[in-house]
């Protein structure tokens, strides 16, 4: 399937249709039923002391199956065949910013046993473990997406709405002033995204999108995406898929294994204050990157420093008064403890590469450029997944560029 990478740039998002052929949706919907109900059973067991039967799929506005580890068999391989098809990781390989695609946060959205209304606008942007919104699209522009998100609904879903062309910059006045009054509702230039069952929508998540309306209509649809930066904790359900799916997962988690040792790398250049050796290493990490990527990269290794300080503080290998982040709300504490390849946040295992010394080294070095992200004061701009915080969310530092944090060094 051959899809306009031109047209993807611009507007943001492709419309695709048939993605599942009419003749495989009956098969593929019974597959994912099941799967659903392997999940709520689960949720039945974890269930808190004061939640419903059903836990979170009788509580949640959108319940959704976040991992198919410990659900897949060989009568649901073809849920996750699905991601490798040519119509999904063949499109996706002529969008992103190198042909090595490979699948990431397999998913599935549900409709709510009751009606919880619509969502807010949002980018799928986190200042705490991303860069402003300003840097990524110029990276974007100048290199293509490391990431690209896609929605494949089983039936006829209308729930996603987005703002063409908003990949491309920060939010207009009126968008402000219309997400500042009320986050659910519509904003101007926004648009339905029209699905028949089969169909699917693949999207740069930097757009401002919205759920529009969680109601308990049925829905199952399958959200995800691909990636040139993959990481799996656990592979283990590709032992049912089919011998050339499974080749490709395990090639994918070598890759995987590659980037955490050029990410280790990387940090390890910097550390020795070996400016050459670094730029090496994140044009190993994303092959023809430019300069406006290399930026983007250099502060996603200036957040993996954090992680390493989180990590070591809450395993006890540095004083308490030595948290890095400090102030920060647990919410956000816990995307430290966890995985974002995307922005190669490896786990909170990947810690253990480093000594505590080379951790409270790594963040000196990285300090001024972390201290260029922040504002003196919590803030908030409409539109993004966060809290207030000091992080920036839209504009890059101000007269700050790679060459000034590399002769930081010195």
């Amino acid at each position: 399937m051959q899809v306009s990478r031109e047209q993807f740039m611009e507007q943001g998002y492709l419309v695709l249709r048939e993605v599942i052929p009419p003749e495989r949706l009956e098969q593929v919907r019974a597959d994912f039923e099941t799967l659903v109900g392997r999940q709520r059973k689960i949720w039945a067991r974890e269930r808190g002391p004061d939640d419903p039967p059903g836990g979170v799929w009788e509580t949640n506005p959108q319940p959704r199956l976040v991992s198919y580890n410990g659900l897949i068999d060989e009568a649901t391989a073809s849920t996750v065949e699905v991601w490798l098809q040519e119509s999904t990781l063949g499109v996706s390989r002529q969008l992103l910013s190198v042909p090595e695609a490979a699948v990431a946060g397999m998913m599935l959205m549900c409709s709510p046993v009751r009606d919880h209304g619509p969502a807010a606008w949002h980018r799928d942007i986190h200042p705490i473990d991303m860069a402003p919104l300003a840097g990524l699209q110029k990276d974007l522009v100048e290199n293509g997406p490391k990431y690209v998100q896609w929605n494949i609904p089983l039936y006829d879903d209308d729930v996603l709405w987005v703002v063409p062309g908003s990949h491309l910059r920060l939010n207009t006045e009126d968008e402000n002033r219309s997400l500042s009054a009320d986050p659910r509702r519509t904003v101007p230039g926004g648009i339905p995204v029209e699905l028949n069952a089969g169909d699917a929508v693949v999207y740069i998540n930097y757009m401002l999108h919205w759920g529009s309306n969680y109601s308990s209509r049925m829905r199952r649809t399958i959200h995800g995406g691909h990636t040139i930066f993959p990481y799996y904790p656990d592979i283990s359900f590709a032992e049912f898929l089919s011998p050339g799916a499974r080749a490709s997962f395990r090639q994918w988690n070598g890759k995987s294994a590659a980037l955490q040792d050029l990410t280790e790398i990387a940090l390890r250049e910097a550390l020795n204050g070996n400016a050459g050796a670094y730029f090496n290493a994140l044009e190993a990490l994303q092959p023809g990157v430019g300069e406006d990527g290399k930026m983007v990269l250099t502060i996603y290794l200036s957040k993996a420093v954090l992680h390493l300080q989180v990590v070591k503080h809450e395993n006890g290998a540095c004083e308490a008064d030595s948290d890095p982040l400090e102030g920060i709300t647990e919410d956000y504490r816990q995307r430290a403890r966890s995985s974002h390849s995307i922005s190669i946040n490896w786990g909170p295992q990947f810690a253990d590469r480093f000594t505590e010394e080379e951790a409270a080294a790594l963040h000196r070095r990285f300090a001024i450029l972390d201290d260029k992200l922040q504002a003196e004061d919590e803030h908030f701009a409409p539109g993004f997944q966060a809290r207030p915080m000091r992080y920036f969310f839209n504009e890059m530092p101000a007269d700050f560029t790679l060459e000034d944090f590399i002769g930081n060094w010195n």
